[in-house]
C-alpha cells in the first residue's frame, strides 16, 4: 500500500476554502479513496483544547505560534501521520501555511524562528497539494459578518487581513508547484469547479 496524499486548505477567513471540503471528501470517496477530513488547530482532543485558547484567549505572537505548532505536533503523530502512511487521503483545514501567513504576515513574526519550528515539527513532510483560497480582504470580512460570531482572529482589521494574504502569497510564490490557488470570488459552483480541476490534476 502506498503513502496516502496530503491535501491542505488555505485561505483567510471568510474565503470559503472550509465549505468545500467535505464535497472534496465525498467526491473521493465516490472514486475509491479512503479519506480522513481534519483541521487545524485541531484535530485531536489535545489540539482541540490548545485551539480554543488560540482561539479566545489573548497572547503575545511567541506564544500564539508556539502552541499552534504544539497543536501541529500532537495532530501529527496522533492523526495525520497514521492515516497517510494506511494509504489515506488526508485533507486538512490549514497547516503550516497558516502559520506563515497568520502569524508571520499578520502578526509580523519572525518567520526565520517559524522556520525553525517547522522543521522541527514535521522534517521532511509537506503537503502534495495546496488549494489556496484566495479572496480580497474586504469582501472577506463582508462574508464572515454575514456568516458567525466573530472569534479573536475574525474580529482582526482588514488591514491584518491584508497582511495575511500577503503572508500566503509569498508562500505560494515560493513553492509554486505545491500550490494551486483558487480564485474565490465566482458562486460556490464556480469555486468548486476550480477544486475537482485541481484534484482531477493530482490524480492523473
Amino acid at each position: 500500500m502506498g503513502r496516502g496524499r496530503f491535501i491542505t486548505f488555505e485561505g483567510i477567513d471568510g474565503a470559503g476554502k472550509s465549505s468545500h471540503i467535505e464535497p472534496l471528501a465525498v467526491w473521493l470517496r465516490e472514486r475509491g479513496h479512503q479519506v480522513l477530513v481534519t483541521r487545524e488547530p485541531g484535530g485531536t482532543p489535545l489540539a482541540e483544547t490548545l485551539r480554543e485558547l488560540v482561539l479566545h484567549q489573548t497572547m503575545d505572537a511567541l506564544t500564539e505560534s508556539l502552541l499552534v505548532f504544539a497543536a501541529r505536533r500532537d495532530h501529527l503523530v496522533v492523526s495525520i501521520q497514521p492515516a497517510l502512511d494506511a494509504g489515506v487521503t488526508v485533507l486538512c483545514d490549514r497547516f503550516t501555511d497558516a502559520t506563515f501567513a497568520y502569524q508571520g504576515g499578520g502578526r509580523g513574526f519572525d518567520t526565520q524562528v517559524l522556520s525553525q519550528l517547522e522543521s522541527m515539527v514535521h522534517p521532511g513532510l509537506q503537503p502534495d497539494l495546496t488549494l489556496w483560497f484566495d479572496l480580497p480582504a474586504a469582501l472577506a470580512a463582508q462574508r464572515r459578518a454575514a456568516a458567525r460570531a466573530a472569534d479573536r482572529f475574525e474580529a482582526e482589521s482588514t488591514a491584518f487581513f491584508e497582511r495575511v494574504q500577503a503572508g500566503y502569497a509569498a508562500r505560494a510564490a515560493a513553492v509554486p508547484s505545491r500550490f494551486k490557488r483558487i480564485d474565490a470570488a465566482p458562486s460556490p459552483a464556480e469555486v468548486w469547479r476550480q477544486v475537482a480541476g485541481a484534484m482531477q490534476d493530482l490524480l492523473r
